[in-house]
């Protein structure tokens, strides 16, 4: 499985260490928020809020240098309001890696 990483971070920030901060202050602070809105709305099953959520945490995944979980991400957001759910296991796999690493950081 892919691991989340800061190779996009280290090639988007060159170095500066302030503008670094701030984008993983902004991914932490809102990371747990959406994630959280991303389970709400499965749980209500309300198909629009869980592919709105879906969009928002793709972009942290595509930040996280998750190549492959962005793609993942992309199809699932499409899937979602034709009720297709196939790859909902193997998102929430990601969004755990995630949380994990972000832990680390």
């Amino acid at each position: 499985m892919e691991l989340p990483n800061r190779s996009y971070i280290d090639s988007l920030c060159r170095g500066d260490k302030a503008f670094e901060e701030r984008l993983l202050t902004v991914i932490k602070t809102e990371f747990p928020s959406e994630k959280e809105v991303y389970y709400n709305a499965l749980k209500a099953k309300n198909l629009e809020e869980i592919a709105e959520a879906v969009h928002k945490l793709k972009h942290k995944i595509s930040i996280l240098g998750l190549e492959k979980g962005y793609a993942l991400a992309a199809q699932y957001e499409n899937e979602i309001l034709d009720e297709n759910f196939d790859h909902s296991q193997s998102f929430e796999k990601i969004l755990d890696s995630m949380t994990e690493y972000l832990k680390t950081l």
